[in-house]
């Protein structure tokens, strides 16, 4: 059975940490900023974990 091609716009977009879990960053942090509070700005900052119910799904697409 032939490898699995990991999908390179997915691989761009997240790292896996140590414990397998994989990171990702905020969406809207990029622009239209002027109606966005300082907290909320601050916070896309961060970044967070993909959510269990579509981690299977991204980790296939990576090839893990």
């Amino acid at each position: 059975m032939p490898k699995i091609k990991t999908r390179r716009a997915v691989a761009k977009r997240f790292k896996v940490t140590s414990s397998g879990k994989l990171k990702r960053a905020h969406a809207f942090a990029k622009h239209i900023l002027t109606k966005k509070s300082a907290k909320r700005k601050r916070n896309l900052r961060k970044s967070d974990l993909v959510n269990k119910a579509d981690e299977s799904r991204m980790k296939k697409m990576l090839g893990i």
